[in-house]
């Protein structure tokens, strides 16, 4: 059974535990001395953007969009061919990236619950040991942000009631043919990074790690959609809008909503994509995504180019990744929320001295990997515990003897998610060709098992075929992680954090409820859907997701 976590006395710690022996960890060592011939250690700068589907970094479907960035990336550096998120959704998925650990140790369930906000990163270890940091834009990994419409639907996603809680998905188009700025607030941040190399990292005579974190290529909020407005309107200029090539994009496939797996068509149902939409409709929204991601791909080229123009780009190690991808409509769904290819497969490049050019990498890699990579970047000694590895092996290369005192990377990587738009707590194991997903306990919902190698749009569903198959990965998934006690633990939690929001409410309840994301379907039967609740509440049953049911 692998570590979960560092230990005392034989048993977990909790996460401040955690927090606290990584600060011991980093904060009793210094950074392993240098060889004879070893070179400085590296900056390093890390761009992080929001919802950018990893495919489009060297599958043909990047043929769709013009990328000159990431395309330089790949010439002049590593394209990893699966890397995954943690969880496939923002706060969980960064909580994963910044603290090393996979969400059931960190117990970031869901947008609302992150890590606390003096949890030791890797950024504050690097700092400890002589770097320069900064950072500017998204961030996105403490508790207590996002809105009250995304918690409690996180928290009632057991409710048996199904309520639209997004706006229809949509796109718009505004400017004209020559205005590059759309998403002025993340280049807006992107200017601040360059200007902070060419004024203040150049100067710097000690090594120094820069963050940067677009909230591109997230949707746009549509404001008809109710409180705090959900975001399903994919924005974009003629000018980015020019760079997709129309005749590239594939239009998914899509199942019967009768023949949808009872878990997919509930997301379906609350991102509020059950209903028609023609070809021309689902080829624009996903024309306007690609065109978002070449806006956040220009950015991604003013970093690099303010590297090489101050002369640092030979002696930084630049990565570029995402938090997690974005649907633009396969499987009948927009957003993220799935472990679908579109969701959970991200972006990872990375280019630098002593790193090899133009190499792509098979192995499966995931977001808890940057945390102890940053530390190996550094040389400081990376904690046994965390649940990532350090990608600086693969990046150079090295036998798997001499990658990690730990043993071997394993051949898997997990992804789980516990938030709003599933009715129920979801983990994936991939390796090899298999993608296993399981939900709740593991038996009251039917698993999904996909061959990515003869089927990668992921429509058939292998599970009932190949059964053995099934129990040798659920073995492993079981493993790394007590599924069904995680799932017990985010159902108590949901039920507990709802009943102390409700009696902070107090008379107010009902009104606010009522206006949420959800009030266009919710005030059609207001009573229906508190009893509803009202039952759940009452109710002791086990969770699982429960189906179609309205």
């Amino acid at each position: 059974m692998r570590d979960c976590g560092p230990l005392r006395d034989g048993r977990p710690l909790g996460l401040a535990g955690v927090a606290l022996f990584l600060m011991a960890a980093g904060a009793g060592a210094r950074p392993r001395p240098g060889l004879p011939g070893d070179h400085p250690r590296s900056n390093v700068v890390l761009v992080a953007c929001d919802s950018l589907d990893g495919r489009l970094t060297f599958l043909p479907g990047n043929q769709t969009v013009d990328l000159p960035s990431i395309n330089f990336m790949k010439r002049h550096g590593t394209v990893f061919l699966n890397a995954y998120t943690n969880s496939p959704i923002c706060c969980p998925s960064r909580a994963a990236m910044w603290s090393g650990l996979f969400t059931h140790i960190t117990e970031s369930w869901n947008n609302f619950k992150g890590l606390d906000p003096d949890y030791v990163t890797w950024m504050d270890l690097m700092e400890k040991h002589g770097y320069h940091t900064q950072k500017f834009g998204k961030l996105d990994f403490v508790s207590g942000h996002h809105s009250v419409s995304n918690r409690v639907e996180a928290w009632t996603r057991d409710v048996k009631f199904l309520l639209r809680q997004e706006g229809r998905p949509m796109v718009k188009l505004t400017g004209h043919r020559k205005q590059v700025r759309v998403m002025e607030k993340d280049w807006q941040n992107t200017d601040k990074a360059v200007n902070w190399i060419k004024e203040e990292a150049v100067n710097f005579t000690q090594p120094f790690v820069l963050y940067l974190g677009l909230n591109l290529p997230h949707p746009y909020p549509s404001p008809y959609a109710g409180e705090n407005f959900g975001s399903s309107t994919f924005l974009t200029s003629p000018y980015w809008l020019e760079k997709v090539n129309y005749e590239a994009i594939k239009i998914p496939k899509w199942s019967s909503l009768s023949e949808m797996h009872p878990v997919d068509y509930y997301s379906s149902y609350t991102k509020n994509c059950t209903g028609e939409f023609t070809k021309e409709e689902v080829r624009n929204i996903r024309a306007f995504y690609y065109a978002m991601c070449a806006e956040t791909d220009a950015m991604l080229g003013e970093i690099i180019s303010a590297l090489r123009d101050t002369g640092l780009l030979g002696k930084t190690i630049v990565i570029f990744t995402a938090d997690h991808g974005e649907l633009a409509m396969e499987h009948r769904q927009f957003y993220k929320m799935s472990m679908y290819e579109g969701s959970s497969h991200v972006p990872l490049l990375v280019m630098g001295p002593d790193l090899r050019e133009q190499q792509q990498i098979p192995n499966v890699v995931s977001l808890v990997d940057i945390y102890p990579t940053m530390l190996d970047i550094a040389r400081i000694p990376v904690p046994q515990n965390l649940s990532g590895y350090s990608l600086i092996p693969l990046l150079r290369e090295k036998p798997e003897s001499e990658a990690s005192p730990r043993g071997p990377r394993p051949s898997w990587v997990l992804s789980e998610f516990h938030g709003c738009n599933v009715n129920s707590s979801v983990y994936m194991l991939r390796t090899g060709k298999w993608k296993y997903i399981t939900y709740s306990d593991g038996s009251s919902v039917l698993p999904q098992l996909f061959d990515l190698a003869a089927d990668p749009d992921e429509l058939t569903n292998l599970a009932l075929k190949f059964p053995v198959t099934v129990h040798s990965l659920d073995k492993i998934l079981r493993s790394i992680v007590n599924y069904p006690k995680v799932s017990s633990s985010v159902h108590e939690y949901n039920k507990q954090q709802f009943i102390s929001w409700k009696q902070s409410l107090g008379q107010n309840y009902s009104n606010v409820i009522a206006n949420l994301r959800w009030h266009q379907d919710w005030l059609k039967d207001q009573k229906k859907y508190e009893n509803a609740i009202d039952s759940w509440l009452d109710c002791p049953e086990k969770p699982s997701a429960w189906g179609q049911a309205s």
